[in-house]
């Protein structure tokens, strides 16, 4: 089969280097993506008078039949004729002869390659925003379950202030609604068409850009040719909201496998969502939550691959630019895989109240309480400070906690101590004074929940 593109070279290439060259083993999954701007550009080159109307309507009607059998598995891809683009464009003139190579009038494989990123991208980004949905709906009704579940909040990892389990889950609700939002963001800066911009140069036909931009669903149209064919920031925007969102979906999958160890108890992941040992029988790994931590360094690689890729390439178009599509594709296909995973492994996990409740009785975490105890009754702070700080050695020197020492014992290290100081460092009423806006108290927890879940309901998410 003599290349579509190789009418200036005289030796055709072996097949060592077409192996080397081509893309179609991982660009065909845009295959509908390339048959759809395809019959875009035929219909306004037939519009326009650029080629015969009859014959546009001929290309359109074959390259709708040539998706239907992609579609129902009846074609098979040709490795020498390189990528998607050649292989439909080959199809098309094998089906309906010379009409067929009328088609690429106008156009150049840069643009039509930086189009079709744009709407697979399009697409994935619109799914994966679905599955976030999923996951904020996911947190916000454990949140609701989990508002009075007191559980030691963490600094360094050492216990530092109780909260609520609600509170902390509330507290990646934020991290995945930024996600959301970022990708939201991007969406505008891919919803841009190149198509018009031919190589580089764009072209001396009379093509009606706008017109193809209105079918495709693009809001607007690229300003410069040259950036047009070459700009590959999308990409690596793309890549990196998607490495954000792993990062914090990693973050969570280890306190999943902290969680739940012998040493916390915190958790139980459900058996689905877990495995055993091949040595030790009695063996329940979190290997669910260890794959997505793993999978995150992952998606970090294909962000920096791009990156590395891009940094030296002059104007326009370089064959370098081949390389964008297996890593954003491998991201996306690896953050589709981890979103549901996730979501249903926090769903169906067990919840240990009781296990929570206990460790947030150690460390001495009602221990500022105290401090602000003081600091209410007159006592400047550093010195209120200084004074549980006293009281907690004496605790652990003791081997009591603060809720057990008597008021005298209290009023040994200050005289300004009073009963009312065992109201204010028992936990529960430790987190429910937190009124400030962000804190964990059940009032303003009640307040978000109900804002998430009218959040949730909006524009924003859909």
């Amino acid at each position: 089969m003599k290349k579509l593109s190789n009418g200036r070279l005289s030796v055709e290439a072996d097949s060592f280097t077409d192996h080397f060259h081509s893309s179609i083993s991982f660009d065909s999954r845009m295959y509908k993506e390339d048959i759809t701007g395809s019959i875009a550009h035929a219909r306004m080159l037939g519009r326009q008078g650029i080629i015969p109307l009859k014959d546009s309507i001929v290309i359109i009607s074959a390259l709708e039949e040539i998706l239907k059998d992609i579609e129902s598995g009846k074609i098979t891809f040709d490795e020498k004729a390189e990528d998607i683009h050649m292989n439909v464009e080959t199809i098309l003139t094998e089906r309906i002869g010379d009409i067929g190579k009328k088609l690429h009038t106008g156009r150049s494989r840069n643009d039509q390659v930086a189009l079709d990123i744009r709407m697979y991208l399009k697409n994935q980004v619109t799914d994966i925003r679905e599955l976030i949905y999923k996951l904020l709906e996911t947190l916000n009704n454990i949140a609701k379950e989990h508002m009075e579940t007191i559980m030691p909040g963490f600094t360094h990892l050492q216990n530092a202030q109780p909260v609520t389990f609600a509170h902390h889950v509330l507290s990646y609700f934020e991290m995945f609604s930024r996600d959301s939002d970022r990708l939201a963001d991007c969406y505008k800066r891919i919803n841009v068409m190149p198509f018009g911009s031919g190589a580089l140069a764009a072209t001396t036909y009379n093509l009606d850009r706008e017109a193809v931009c209105n079918e495709l669903g693009f809001d607007s149209i690229t300003r410069n040719s040259m950036d047009g064919v070459s700009d590959r920031d999308f990409v690596c925007e793309v890549l990196f909201c998607l490495s954000l969102l792993m990062m914090h979906l990693s973050r969570f999958c280890e306190e999943l496998v902290l969680w739940s160890s012998q040493q916390f108890k915190f958790i139980e992941i459900s058996d689905a969502y877990a495995t055993g040992s091949s040595i030790m029988p009695q063996k329940k790994n979190p290997d669910m939550a260890e794959l997505i931590r793993g999978k995150t360094g992952r998606v970090y690689g294909e962000l920096i691959a791009l990156l590395t890729t891009l940094k030296g390439l002059p104007l326009a178009y370089n064959k370098d630019m081949q390389e964008d599509k297996e890593g954003v594709f491998d991201a996306v296909d690896t953050v589709k895989m981890c979103l549901p995973v996730f979501t249903n492994m926090i769903a169906t996990m067990t919840i240990n109240k009781e296990d929570m409740l206990a460790s947030a009785r150690l460390g001495f975490m009602n221990a500022t309480d105290g401090a602000d105890w003081l600091v209410k009754h007159g006592v400047p702070f550093r010195d209120a400070h200084s004074i549980m700080g006293e009281i907690v050695m004496y605790c652990i020197e003791k081997g009591k906690t603060l809720e057990e020492l008597s008021l005298d014992e209290y009023k040994s290290f200050s005289p300004v101590f009073g009963e009312s100081i065992y109201d204010d460092i028992d936990l529960k009423s430790c987190v429910n004074r937190r009124t400030v806006k962000g804190g964990p108290s059940k009032e303003y927890i009640d307040r978000v929940i109900a804002e998430n879940d009218e959040l949730l309901k909006g524009e924003r998410f859909l």
